[in-house]
């Protein structure tokens, strides 16, 4: 069976593409074999993986070139029950174009900030832009760093109800164990008492996305 293909991605840096990477990675490894690609030139899946060493709780991560992105998810998925791509942060990156055209869903985190919204309308041009070569592929906004005494954050799935993308009906609110994983090199799931909220956050992402 072939694995279940995930793009993480967004043109717009700071929106928290690599910590929602990572974290559903863990997840999705507690329910099978996972493979985590990171093609992102910057390499942070990469830096948070080397940070935790043998004691991390993530799944084995690969670092991809953008020419060899398309055959490197196919070979992963051929064995894999689960594989996610930390993608570029460009639109205008080949190997943005070759993992779009290569997975089954691709997840857009999304701030809750006029400009991340706004760089959201290139990305849904970019998804559209991809069906043409991969009908298959669904796409869905993620809200990160969800604050419910910000109005903003409140406001935010009436705000993406405008978009050509559907918004995941769950998201990440913003904790202190999110950075916490990261200085530490592993998932929130590896926090114990520490990531519990930050556990639910994921696992009810990783429901959702396996629902749809």
């Amino acid at each position: 069976m072939t694995a279940l293909r995930i793009a993480v991605a967004n043109q717009k840096g700071g929106t928290g593409k690599t910590t929602l990477t990572v974290n559903l990675a863990a997840g999705f490894h507690r329910r099978g074999k996972t493979v985590l690609l990171d093609a992102d030139p910057q390499g942070s899946a990469r830096d948070w993986a080397r940070i935790g060493g043998s004691d991390s709780d993530l799944p084995p991560l690969h670092e991809v070139a953008a020419d060899e992105v398309r055959t490197r998810i196919a070979q992963f998925a051929a064995a894999s029950r689960f594989v996610l791509v930390d993608c570029p942060p460009h639109l205008q990156s080949v190997a943005l174009g070759q993992v779009l055209g290569a997975v089954d869903l691709v997840l857009i985190p999304v701030q809750p900030s006029p400009l991340d919204l706004w760089a959201s309308i290139d990305m849904a041009v970019a998804v559209k832009d991809a069906r043409s070569g991969n009908p298959r592929l669904r796409a869905y906004m993620v809200l990160n760093q969800l604050d419910s005494r910000n109005a903003l954050s409140r406001s935010m799935h009436q705000a993406l109800a405008e978009f050509e993308v559907s918004a995941l009906e769950n998201g990440l609110a913003r904790r202190a164990a999110f950075r916490s994983a990261a200085l530490e090199g592993g998932s929130v799931y590896r926090l114990g008492g520490r990531g519990k909220s930050a556990v639910s956050d994921v696992e009810s992402i990783i429901k959702e996305v396996l629902s749809i």
